[in-house]
C-alpha cells in the first residue's frame, strides 16, 4: 500500500555523513517538531537527478525555509558513501541533508519502490517529494514513469 496524504511516515532507518563519519538518522530524529521536504531521486549523479533534482532544491532552499520548511532532505538508494559525495559534487552544503536508503527499506515502507532491474539498477525508489509535519505526510507529489514535474522544487514551493 502506497503512503498518502494523512499518513504518519513509517519509521526507518537512513545513514548520513557527519563530520565524525556515517551515522543513523532515524525518520523519527528527522521529523519530530519540524516540517519537513524530503525527496526521493531514483540514484546519485544519475542524469535527471544530478543536473536537475537535487540542483533545483539546492538553489530553492532559502526559499522553502522561508516557507516555513525546517528540514529539506534527499534520499536514494545508494550508500552513504556516494550520497555524501554527490552532495559535495553538487554543493549541498548544510541546504540539504543527504540520506543513503541502502537497502531500500524506506522507499519500500511507503510502497514507492522502483523496480529499474531492467537497467541494471535493482530496486530503487520512485521520484517523489512530499512535506511532512510531525512526521505526518501533508503534501505528496509522486511522478509518472520517466517524468520530472511534481517533485519538482519550484512545484514544491508553490503548494506550500
Amino acid at each position: 500500500m502506497t503512503i498518502q496524504v494523512g499518513d504518519k511516515l513509517p519509521e526507518a532507518t537512513f545513514k548520513h555523513m557527519t563530520k565524525d563519519g556515517p551515522a543513523n538518522v532515524t525518520v523519527a530524529e528527522l521529523t519530530a517538531g519540524k516540517t519537513v521536504v524530503l525527496f526521493s531521486v531514483p540514484g546519485a549523479f544519475t542524469p535527471t537527478c544530478h543536473a536537475k533534482h537535487l540542483p533545483g532544491f539546492v538553489s530553492h532552499a532559502d526559499a522553502l525555509k522561508a516557507k516555513g520548511v525546517d528540514t529539506i532532505a534527499c534520499t536514494a538508494v545508494n550508500d552513504v558513501f556516494v550520497m555524501d559525495a554527490w552532495g559535495k559534487a553538487s554543493h549541498a552544503g548544510e541546504a540539504i541533508t543527504l540520506l543513503a536508503d541502502g537497502n531500500a527499506d524506506f522507499v519500500r515502507a511507503l510502497g514507492l519502490e522502483l523496480d529499474a532491474t531492467g537497467f541494471g539498477m535493482g530496486v530503487r525508489g520512485k521520484r517523489f517529494a512530499l512535506v511532512a509535519k510531525d512526521g505526518v505526510v501533508t503534501a505528496l507529489h509522486v511522478e509518472n514513469g520517466g517524468e520530472f514535474k511534481v517533485s519538482t522544487a519550484e512545484h514544491v514551493l508553490e503548494s506550500l
